[in-house]
């Protein structure tokens, strides 16, 4: 059994224009000491996925529902106050993008690690806080930190914290979203040590959500690539890098920058559809180049190329469905 199992998940919500398709019948499972890289433009629906999968959901919804099966419980069917007692922080975690969005200005940073464990697991202040250095120390934080506010602290050691809070009640699948987004690249280098020591060492699931499809590749063990609210493309990194199939998958990657080599990024021409009112059929064929009139009409199935390798693509769908 897998870890994390998701199965036909659709977050909606309602707009002043109309209904958003945010998450739109999104399947995918999850192992454990996997991490699995999402990746896609901005607006595609990346972090309301990592939003449906928590079940923080803002007050707008029009539609959330499917299959999120942790260990075999379908979250999708407990009650918020059942979700914050027995799932989220416990069994799974979230870093979110921005780590000054996160951090409360006006309190401790050792304060904001320990609280969950205060809150949650009624544990005294010792107790809490001695976790809470553990963790520090475990994220390459000294613990003379313990005691500043977040505006003492660069922005490296802030993503630290917020990863340290992540991790305070020992959870099994962590969801990063855009963790490094803000950071120099030199700074992204030492958070992303940091994730694979984390990995290793904690026999930790991760989800890897980034824009950055080579960020994901230095991760991740299996690469989605997501577009307007589906998967279109899912296998191993290496499939995917080395032999993407779907079109979108394809130009994700030649507008990648080289280091070596002669050849210039490509960009994709286009632009990213709009949720509220998604083109017929497949949703990339306004900027497909081998488009077929199928692909005007009817969405594409899922289909598998290899085991736990599929596309959304009505190019490898023998006769065309």
């Amino acid at each position: 059994m897998a870890l994390l199992e998701i199965v036909g998940l659709k977050l909606f919500y309602k707009s002043l224009r109309g209904i958003v398709r945010a998450v739109d019948n999104i399947s995918f499972q999850l192992d454990y000491g996997e991490a699995l890289g999402i990746v896609g433009e901005s607006g595609c629906g990346k972090t309301s996925l990592a939003n449906a999968i928590m079940k923080t959901l803002p007050s707008n919804i029009d539609k959330y529902e499917g299959k999120i099966l942790i260990e075999g419980v379908n979250i999708v069917e407990l009650t918020e106050e059942e979700v914050r007692r027995k799932i989220r922080w416990k069994m799974i975690s979230m870093v979110f993008q921005g780590a000054m969005n996160v951090l409360n200005p006006v309190i401790r940073v050792g304060l904001q690690i320990a609280e969950p464990l205060i809150i949650h697991a009624g544990m005294n202040k010792d107790e809490a806080y001695s976790i809470a250095r553990e963790k520090m120390k475990l994220v390459g934080l000294h613990e003379e930190l313990f005691n500043r506010y977040p505006h003492e602290l660069s922005g490296g050691m802030k993503q630290r914290i917020v990863i340290a809070m992540a991790l305070v009640m020992n959870p099994k699948i962590i969801i990063l979203d855009e963790p490094t987004s803000a950071l120099d690249v030199s700074i992204q280098a030492q958070i992303m040590n940091l994730l694979k020591r984390l990995k290793k060492e904690l026999n930790l699931s991760m989800i890897f959500i980034t824009h950055d499809i080579a960020l994901a590749s230095d991760i991740s063990d299996r690469i989605a690539v997501m577009y307007a609210g589906q998967i279109v493309e899912i296998g191993l990194a290496e499939q995917i890098l080395l032999s993407p199939k779907h079109p979108y998958t394809q130009k994700l990657l030649k507008a990648t920058p080289r280091l070596r080599g002669e050849e210039k990024p490509d960009f994709i021409p286009g632009t990213p559809p709009d949720l509220v009112n998604p083109p017929s059929g497949c949703r990339f064929h306004p900027r497909c180049p081998y488009v077929m009139e199928i692909c005007r009409e009817r969405e594409p199935l899922d289909f598998e190329l290899e085991r736990n390798w599929r596309t959304k693509c009505w190019l490898y769908g023998g006769e065309h469905g």
